[in-house]
């Protein structure tokens, strides 16, 4: 008996072993460097609209400068995804990953907003870079395991934040609004100083590219060629992702909305307090790490068009019951918001995966996301806009309504069963 015991015990670890066997090389490096830098973000973000706040700004200053900074990232992107699919892309991780670092710097000391938004300016120039970057992970990963990737990135990111918010609390007890989120943010700047030396270990993933420099750089931002390429490039993928990216940016513009008035939502409307805020934040976290492994696997079986739909469904009746909720409703809220996040995250990504052509990975990534981040820029005006002049219950109400036509066009134009 203890011996069919001990067989079946290597038998489990065996399928384990096999199950997670992608983590390695690149993906490995991936993972790490992502837990580190989400972990800390999350804490120097838990009160980072009031920290904008108590340094002279509102509600429309921190929608301007999220529109700014995604403006300025946006430009970066078909560039970016350029580069990716023409050079070798590890330098430009590297070296963009060590300059975000010196973007995150000037957030901690900033003296007033204005300077935030400088060091957002500055930030959002180094993600000229995640076009390259995700071309990697999806590289790195199986077709058969990217459902399970995507979820595995939402796990180890979300075990690294948890506590995230939780620490961003004490720190608030004991140094203030102001002095705990400068102290989030250095913390943040040194993450991702270590990230960038931890992406000195990435091995290139595309054959013999040539190596990029200041000058091509440069060149490509001025040129128009590989702005040109970006737009093109859609005559060249399934009909699937162009009915992907166009349904996900109809989503996009209420989301943003809703979310840059969150946390003012929550505590000035709903009497949610900061440290209330924090646990909020790790129930949700730990939500996330419960469900992300179960739900990359329903989604590698069932695909990834119905967890969409099924998302979309929740959200209008999650943000009904969060109209008028109070913290004892938010603490059941939070966990619907976690399979939401997970979701959402997991079947977009994994759905994306599948449908870019592997020659056109860069050039669609960076397109994509320049497309979305306009969407996003709006989305940062508006709510801010809405909260500050019109109404504070608008912004839900707004994305409550946009999830109906997102669910039509996702069950009518997107097909998962299409491959690139």
């Amino acid at each position: 008996m203890d011996g069919q015991e001990r067989s079946e015990e290597r038998g489990l670890a065996s399928r384990v072993l096999d199950e997670f066997s992608f983590i390695r090389g690149n993906f490995l490096v991936i993972l790490i460097g992502w837990l580190l830098v989400d972990a800390t973000r999350e804490m120097a973000y838990t009160y980072y609209p009031l920290y904008v706040q108590a340094l002279g700004g509102s509600a429309f200053t921190v929608g301007l400068i999220g529109s700014v900074s995604v403006i300025v990232e946006a430009l970066g992107k078909i560039p970016g995804g350029y580069i990716a699919d023409n050079y070798r892309r590890k330098r430009l991780i590297v070296v963009m990953t060590f300059m975000a670092s010196i973007g995150y710097l000037v957030f901690a000391l900033a003296p007033t907003w204005h300077f935030i938004l400088l060091g957002a300016v500055m930030s959002s120039l180094c993600w000229i870079y995640t076009p390259a970057f995700d071309s990697i992970v999806m590289e790195s990963l199986p077709e058969d395991k990217r459902g399970t990737g995507y979820s595995l990135v939402n796990l180890i990111t979300r075990v690294s934040t948890t506590p995230s918010p939780l620490i961003a609390g004490v720190l608030f007890t004991t140094y203030g609004l102001v002095g705990s989120t400068r102290i989030g943010f250095l913390i943040v700047a040194a993450s991702f100083l270590v990230a960038s030396v931890l992406r000195t270990r990435l091995i290139e993933t595309h054959g013999e590219r040539p190596e990029i420099d200041a000058r091509e750089l440069v060149k490509s931002f001025s040129g128009a060629h590989s702005v040109i390429e970006g737009f093109r490039v859609w005559r060249e993928v399934p009909r699937s992702l162009t009915a992907l990216l166009l349904v996900e940016m109809l989503s996009i513009v209420p989301n943003v909305v809703f979310n840059v008035t969150l946390i003012f939502y929550l505590v000035q409307e709903l009497g949610i307090t900061e440290l209330q805020l924090s646990y909020l934040g790790t129930i949700i976290g730990v939500s996330m790490i419960i469900l992300a492994v179960p739900a990359g696997k329903v989604i590698d079986r069932v695909g990834r068009k119905k967890p969409l739909l099924f998302g979309y469904a929740l959200t209008f009746l999650a943000l009904f019951a969060f109209l008028d909720a109070d913290f004892n409703l938010m603490l059941v809220l939070a966990p619907l918001i976690a399979l939401l996040n997970v979701t959402f995250y997991t079947a977009i990504q994994a759905l994306y995966a599948d449908l870019i052509p592997e020659d056109a990975r860069g050039r669609v990534s960076g397109s994509k996301d320049f497309f979305r981040l306009a969407a996003v820029s709006i989305g940062q005006l508006a709510g801010g806009f809405i909260y500050d002049n019109v109404s504070h219950t608008l912004p839900t109400y707004i994305y409550m309504a946009s999830t109906i036509p997102v669910f039509i066009l996702t069950l009518l134009f997107v097909d998962d069963t299409e491959k690139a």
